[in-house]
């Protein structure tokens, strides 16, 4: 287990002034550990929410959560999945018929479905999902005994699809959408940290709260380097509803680890800004969350975002989402 050094301890970054006793306690190892804090030159949060974390030492049986995968895999991944193993299996029993023999299937439609091997395919389709047109059926010990094992595959395997589709359309998740960049741009006589989200659902989330940690490597006093973090104070860190997009922004005062910084400084630093949101899904009134970050490349300097509202607003509130990710320079006009 990973034991407290002087690599973790809040020394002041060259972003910063010097931590107070209150900025220290919020200097915090978000979980990655103190190795990866000092020794990983990835981005610790992929922008889709992922981290860059590969776990190894377990044996396949200990990391195998089928279900787990089967519900978090892509729907493309899912429907390939679910429809691959539907003909395998009925290959399976096709070929199964087809070693039990030339008679093995009988009756008076079984010229009309091709030769051994298609009549032998077709019937088991009919079997896995329990049609049984009366056309076809099996002659013998054998072919009745691989009909009753394919009956209980099929049956079983309805269940677990049917199961799992369910699952899946009623587990309630987030689908914010983050812009693709963050700004640093003008704000009461000063800078801020800037960017955008929007819900890209029908469904709404109420209380929806962000959470956003500044991450960068600092030397650690002993001629090595370790990753520190800074909670980033906001000017507003929840809104009640969430209609269309909200702009979250970090003032950028003096106690701010952004103050003196440049994107040159930024890029040498590994600078990372980690975002966390999470709220409650109306329709399932259940929590939900999202994850993204911004890398230096990823923030644009000395601009900001353009507005997603027409010029005139009559009749309904309507927002253009499209132009979440429009930026503009500081100094132009508003469109």
């Amino acid at each position: 287990m990973a034991t407290t050094t002087d690599t973790t301890r809040f020394e002041p970054s060259p972003l910063a002034p010097r931590l107070t006793a209150e900025d220290q306690a919020r200097d915090r190892d978000l979980g990655f550990g103190a190795v990866v804090s000092r020794q990983s030159r990835q981005r610790l949060l992929n922008r889709d929410g992922s981290f860059n974390v590969v776990r190894a030492g377990l044996g396949l049986l200990e990391t195998l959560a089928p279900y787990h995968q089967l519900l978090t895999i892509t729907w493309p991944r899912f429907l390939a999945l679910v429809v691959s193993l539907y003909f395998v299996f009925n290959l399976l029993f096709a070929l199964a018929f087809v070693a039990a023999g030339p008679d093995a299937l009988l009756g008076p439609g079984s010229e009309m479905l091709g030769g051994r091997f298609s009549r032998a395919f077709y019937f088991s389709v009919q079997t896995f999902a329990t049609i049984g047109y009366g056309q076809i059926g099996p002659n013998g010990f054998a072919p009745n005994f691989i009909v009753t094992i394919e009956a209980l595959v099929g049956l079983m395997y309805q269940a677990l699809a049917t199961g799992l589709l369910f699952a899946r359309f009623s587990r309630p998740t987030a689908s914010i959408v983050f812009s693709d960049s963050a700004v640093i741009a003008p704000y009461n006589g000063g800078r801020a940290l800037e960017f955008r989200v929007a819900n890209r659902r029908q469904s709404q989330i109420i209380q929806l709260e962000a959470q956003v940690i500044f991450s960068w490597m600092d030397e650690d006093g002993r001629g090595g380097r370790v990753r520190r973090y800074r909670l980033l104070p906001l000017e507003r860190n929840r809104v009640t509803f969430f209609p269309l997009s909200w702009t979250i922004v970090h003032p950028i005062d003096a106690t701010s680890p952004l103050f003196d910084a440049t994107a040159d400084s930024l890029e040498a630093t590994e600078a990372e800004v980690l975002v966390m949101m999470s709220g409650i899904d109306e329709t399932f009134e259940q929590t939900v969350h999202a994850r993204c970050s911004y890398v230096a490349d990823e923030i644009t300097w000395n601009a900001r975002f353009r507005s997603i509202y027409p010029d005139r607003i009559a009749g309904s509130l309507r927002g253009d989402i499209g132009r979440l990710h429009d930026v503009e320079p500081a100094n132009s006009e508003r469109l």
